[in-house]
Parts: structure tokens; sequence; C-alpha cells
């Protein structure tokens, strides 16, 4: 049988079709545009994201038995706010991740209801990107469009719904709402309450490898498929990666280097650290993980390479630096602010420690090691909580580059697995869509069976010492520099 995952990014959406044993048939790409009305403002119209959907899934399953398409699941942007009339018609563009709007309902959120309140409803405090402060500020700036809201989904159950009719999001993916109790896996009733909202008006709940529905008839009838063809839950895209890169079950890590960066560590057991510097979500396994986002990371090293240097060959940048642990040029990697564990979306970027023998290596070399610092910044929270990481799996556009990650095994003293399949939430949609039509038992075991890793980076005893003194120079920076922004 086929499995189709659907990664609805950012800048475009792709889709992947995999059959039982895990093997790649194809993979499509289709982009669409993104919009900026105002300055830090940043959306999408919902049925770009359908339309190119549907083109994507046509063009994916061109050459193969359509009869053999099984199911379908998604990885999708996360916090993303689509908002429904009564008659199904998107109210206004959908306001996304990275928008930075919400400042004044994400103060409110901490300070006028409290972030103590929100940890005990939601296991989360608020940050800018998340979608509560954005209904909040619909309910402020467009309350004539705030009346009309009959249905509020993320990004990826606005495809869910138009392929199947069904109503739904994913434990893994509404986490990251600050609507949702995550400990309990069903929507906050206090939550509800401060952001005006009914749960009629909110998605039913689902584990992401759960079935929500079959294709609409027409839908069914426009692909060419059997409308017997399963639509599973799906989950957020970091949730689906884990599941791609095999980081599911009990103390698995998985760091992500794309535009944002990721350390992902998955758990059984519920946890929240005292000062909320990780996200504490529900996993598309079934349990929890907590998360690290520091909002630029492999976007630093192509802000680096591209706007200042003016090239586009990252690899002959890096090619020169020799003398790892012994860089005194640091790099605050604050580009878009910072979420975790700073969360200051004022907090910018900036190079610090340059002098006259000061090369463009150098440089170079301080951009990749304040990315991996910034992500070390999370992992010695989870380490607070006495979670024992020692190996992590390593993914993203950055992760293809062999010295970032000898850096990063050495900045963090783990063992750094690459594995043979990196697809990121288009593999992990199409996994959760196998498990969901009972190809495999559970999401650990359908892991187990399809990723496999190809090389492992150790940590050097010498270079560990040496960045660990590094790291404690740069853990001082932005507590210095703080009140600069």
């Amino acid at each position: 049988m086929l499995y189709i995952g659907v990664d609805l990014g950012t800048s475009a959406v792709k889709l992947l079709m995999m059959d039982e044993n895990g093997n790649i048939q194809k993979i499509v790409s289709k982009e669409y545009p993104l919009y900026f009305p105002y300055p830090g403002w940043s959306e999408q119209n919902p049925q770009d994201w359908f339309a190119q959907s549907m083109e994507g899934i046509k063009e994916l399953t061109s050459e193969c038995d359509k009869s053999q398409v099984a199911g379908i699941s998604f990885g999708g942007q996360m916090h993303g706010l689509v908002v429904l009339d009564k008659e199904d018609q998107v109210i206004r563009p959908a306001i996304l991740w990275n928008d930075g709007r919400t400042t004044k309902e994400t103060d409110y959120l901490n300070q006028v209801i409290g972030k103590d309140k929100l940890s005990e409803y939601t296991a989360n405090i608020a940050f800018a990107g998340f979608t509560a402060p954005k209904i909040l500020w619909m309910k402020e700036n467009e309350p004539e469009n705030y009346k009309k809201i009959a249905k509020i989904m993320l990004p990826k159950d606005y495809l869910a719904y138009w392929l199947s009719g069904s109503f739904c999001t994913d434990v893994s993916d509404a986490s990251g709402m600050l609507l949702m109790d995550v400990k309990n896996r069903c929507w906050s009733k206090e939550m509800l309450e401060i952001c005006g909202v009914t749960e009629e008006q909110l998605p039913k709940l689902y584990e992401s490898y759960e079935v929500v529905g079959t294709l609409k008839p027409e839908v069914a009838k426009e692909l060419g498929f059997s409308e017997n063809v399963k639509v599973i839950a799906g989950a957020g895209d970091n949730a689906a990666a884990a599941v791609g890169t095999g980081t599911v079950g009990d103390g698995r890590c998985n760091i992500s280097l794309g535009t944002s960066g990721t350390i992902f560590i998955s758990s059984e057991k519920f946890g929240v650290d005292k000062h909320n510097a990780l996200h504490s979500f529900a996993h598309a396994d079934g349990h929890y993980h907590l998360m690290g986002c520091m909002l630029s990371a492999a976007s630093c090293n192509k802000w680096w390479n591209e706007e200042i240097l003016g090239t586009k060959d990252y690899a002959a940048e890096q090619t020169d630096i020799k003398n790892l642990g012994e860089n005194r040029v640091f790099y605050l990697p604050y580009l878009m602010g910072e979420r975790s564990p700073h969360n200051d979306p004022d907090a910018r970027a900036m190079f610090i420690g340059m002098s006259m023998d000061t090369t463009r290596a150098d440089m170079t070399q301080a951009v990749l090691e304040g990315v991996a610092f910034g992500l070390r910044d999370s992992l010695e929270v989870a380490r607070s909580l006495g979670i024992q990481i020692d190996r992590t799996k390593i993914c993203g556009g950055g992760a293809k580059s062999p010295l970032w990650r000898k850096i990063i095994a050495n900045v963090m003293n783990l063992k750094v697995d690459v594995i043979e399949s990196e697809e990121g939430p288009a593999l992990g949609g199409a996994m959760l869509a196998a498990v969901g039509c009972g190809e495999y038992p559970d999401v650990e075991t359908i892991a187990e069976k399809l990723v496999k890793v190809v090389d492992t980076i150790e940590p050097e005893p010498e270079l560990v010492a040496k960045y660990e003194e590094r790291y404690q120079q740069f853990r001082k920076l932005y507590p210095a520099v703080k009140g600069l922004f």
C-alpha cells in the first residue's frame, strides 16, 4: 500500500509518498506566497495551501496505481490562526507562527493572567507566536471579524477539513495554541474563557495517528482515489519530524537545524520546567515531549553567507575553519528575537570579541558556534530537570554540514546520529498515515523498523573541554547586553 505525507511549510508544501516498507516513491514540492502587510506581520491565504496541496497530490500520484493509496496524513507549520465563518469561508488571512503583532496580548497573558496560571492551565506560558494571543488580537483589533468566527483551526487542519469534512486537530499541534490542557490532553476551559471562545468553535482533539475520516466523494473523484482513503490527524511539524527521525519513546533527542532550531526530547512522562523555558507539549507517539525552540538557526548562516558575504557557497566558507574551541569571536544568534529559553522578542544578534586579526573564517565559525551554544541553553534546562541525554539525531538543512555536526557534538557533549533518509515532517506524516491504516501497531514500532542510522559523530574529550569553557563565557553575554535591546 501507499501512504502520503503532507508537510505544510511556511514557503511551500512538500508531499511525500512511501510504501509500507518505508521506501520513498516520490517527493513533490509546491510553493505559495507569504504576505507581510505591515512590519512584523506574516500572513498566508489558506486557500493557497489547499490548491497547491491538491495539485501536489495529483503530481505525486500521476504515475502510481492510485488504488494502492491507503492513507494521507500531515506535518504542519504550528501556531497559525485560521478562522472560518458559519458558511466555512475564510474570514481573514491566516496569522502565522512567525508573526510578531501580539506583544500587547502576550504581555497581558503572562503578566495580568500570570505565568503561573497559564502554566497550570496549559503547561506553557504565552509566546508571541502562539495562537491564543492572536485570538485576543482579533478580538481587540478586528471585532467584526472576531464576531463571525465559527471555526478556529491550525494550518494543517484546514487541509484535513477540506479533504475529509472532519473538523479536527491533533494533540501535538494543539499543544502550541495555549488553549489546551497538555497534561490531560483536552481543551482548557479556563483558557477558552480568557479568549472568549467556546468549545464548539474548536476542533475535536485526536492523537496524531488516529483516523479522522475518509476522503470526501468529490475530492476522491478529483484525485482519482477510492473514497475509502483514510485521513489521519497528523502532527505539528516538529513532532512529525521527530517521528521521521525515530525520536519517539522515552528519553530520545533530536536537534533540528532548520530556519528555526529546535532541541526535541521525547518522554513517556509529563514534565514542566519551573521557568517554562522549554515548551511542554503532547507528542505524536501518544506521550509527551519537551522542546526548546530558537527562532534563527540555519537562517543565521544563510543571512551571514548570502546577505553579508554575498555567497551561496556555504561549504567553501567553512573550509578555512580549523581551530575549533579556540575562536575568540562570539555571535549571539537572535536575528528574530528569541524564544527558548529567553522569551525575548526584542533580543537581537550581535558579534562580540573581534580584533585586528579576526578573519572572515572566524566570523563564519562564530555563527555556527553561536547557534550551537543557543541550542545548548535549552539542553541545560532539560538537564536541570534530571533528564539524561547522551546522544541525539540531527536533521534540517544545516545538518548537511559535517563541520556544524562536529561543533554540535562537542558543544553539547552528545553523540550525534545521522540518519539515512532525512525528509522531515513529510516522512513523519506518511509514517503516521501507515500507523493509522493499521500497517504498524504503533508509532514506536514503525520508527524502529524504518529509521536507519548511517553515521555517528562522537564528541572528543579535549574539544568538549575547550567548548565547555567557551560556552560558560557565551552564557554571560545575553544577560550583559539585554538592557541594550
